[in-house]
């Protein structure tokens, strides 16, 4: 396909074509559907108004990968924040509202997931999103984050291996 230029039917092919992936990245970092559209659409507009052109497809939907991604850290790094604030004017515990027990455990095994997650390096933590959530392969996630692809592989792995220690003796699959 041809590389999309701004305004006709290559432009809006890509961005039918490449939404769901930048989406997919957006939301499992922001955890927030409306904030991850919101990212998405930023991203196509910066897309839109750069003052540059890409050599092929590839390298449009990897930069805005990138883009999607930075964003997305950006607007969870003013959540914590904002969520930071909150807690100490409400001085009252979170309280769960469960509908029922397969719903519990499903959100405290993607609290306990996202919480491990979080603490991983930001280097660990991008191949793990790229991979698990985006769904992109070894070689498209060293081209969004500018790395060989063994590299990424290797990040991948000690990703995996430090996700399964923080969650060690809880009962959670994190492959």
């Amino acid at each position: 396909m041809s590389v999309p230029e701004k305004g006709g039917d290559s432009f809006r092919k890509f961005y039918t074509k490449s939404f769901s992936t930048l989406l997919k990245v957006a939301y499992h970092i922001t955890l927030d559907m409306d904030a991850a559209e919101d990212i998405c659409q930023e991203a196509f507009i910066r897309f839109y108004n750069r003052p540059f052109s890409f050599p092929s497809e590839d390298q449009a939907l990897y930069w805005l990968i990138r883009v999607v991604k930075n964003l997305s850290f950006n607007y969870r790094k003013r959540k914590v924040t904002e969520y930071r604030a909150m807690d100490k004017i409400k001085q009252e515990p979170e309280r769960i509202e469960a509908s029922g027990e397969d719903l519990l455990i499903e959100k405290e095994t993607v609290r306990i997931v996202q919480e491990a997650l979080e603490q991983l390096p930001e280097k660990y933590r991008s191949v793990l999103i790229l991979k698990e959530y985006a769904g992109l392969n070894y070689q498209e996630i060293g081209r969004v984050l500018r790395i060989s692809e063994g590299n990424v592989k290797v990040r991948v792995h000690r990703a995996r291996l430090q996700l399964e220690t923080l969650i060690q003796g809880e009962d959670v699959d994190v492959r």
